[in-house]
């Protein structure tokens, strides 16, 4: 039986950290951190998942600001607002809420994010930092998915890492910090020859494919860690793209979905915000 690695119970340590360093920073400077959140049109899902953000800024003494735009926004208003918000000092933390409406360019809104600003570290200058393995904003799941391997004593040092998943925001920025912790890195996606095969020699396995229980048992070495990142509804039920009743008997370690990655990356979000407020306020060894 696998060790589960317990994404709620770590974030809540980290939560608490935040929410005293919070206080304590709030006293000596007159001043709350402040994240600000741009929704564009309605999404009953994306409406949830921010308002869960909202509470977790609340939890732990952060401002949350949302800005609501109509689904007609044009790509120059979107500009001229995330430009308002670089250039407000009050301002720490800067997330474009995903998916967008196709009449915008979700690159080109990126980055006009200001790169000290950028919670979920994707503009262009905090990747370029990420894959040069320099100091950076991260983008929140790779983070979080990195503190529970640090949590749980896995170094990834030396041994084999596979990352089912290419994207952006978890598979290529995820690979770029276990390189970074020395790890021999396999990144895997849908044209992959043999799957199975390549995944079954992972030491560390992570997938973030968004296929609901992809990965079943025959991906899977005996032993191995298994880092679950995907999250679908399926029949009112939430599962990740890992088969957990299969591969549970067989890993070493896994996440279970919810309760793993999830909240890590929540925590992981209040964590970037009151990083970008702590170097606004020239906090050193920040």
């Amino acid at each position: 039986m696998a060790t589960i690695l317990d994404g709620r119970k770590l974030a809540r340590t980290i939560r608490e950290k935040i929410k005293e360093e919070t206080r304590i920073f709030t006293e000596r400077y007159g001043k709350v951190p402040r994240l600000d959140v741009i929704v564009v049109g309605k999404d009953p899902a994306g409406e949830s998942y921010v308002a869960g953000k909202e509470k977790a800024c609340a939890q732990v003494g952060i401002i949350s600001q949302v800005h609501y735009m109509d689904d007609k926004v044009s790509e120059k208003e979107m500009l001229e607002l995330i430009d308002s918000l670089n250039n407000n000092n009050d301002v720490n933390g800067i997330l474009l809420q995903m998916p967008l409406p196709r009449h915008l360019d979700k690159d080109l809104l990126i980055a006009e994010i200001s790169p000290n600003k950028d919670v979920d570290g994707f503009t262009p200058t905090n990747v370029a930092k990420l894959t040069n393995s320099k100091p950076a904003l991260v983008p929140c799941t790779p983070l979080g998915v990195m503190q529970l391997l640090e949590a749980y004593k896995i170094d990834p040092e030396g041994k084999r890492c596979v990352v089912i998943g290419r994207s952006q925001i978890v598979g290529k920025p995820l690979a770029n910090l276990l390189l970074a912790k020395n790890g021999t890195v396999t990144i895997c996606h849908s044209k992959t020859r043999n799957l199975p095969e390549v995944a079954k020699e992972a030491d560390i396995l992570i997938a973030a494919t968004g296929k609901p229980e992809m990965v079943d048992d025959t991906y899977v070495k005996e032993g191995a860690v298994v880092i679950d990142v995907g999250i679908s509804r399926v029949n009112g039920q939430l599962k990740g793209d890992v088969s957990y009743d299969l591969v549970e008997k067989k890993a070493g370690f896994i996440t279970p979905v919810p309760g793993g990655v999830g909240p890590m990356t929540v925590a992981c979000l209040l964590e970037n915000t009151l990083l970008c407020y702590k170097r606004m306020q020239n906090e050193n060894n920040v």
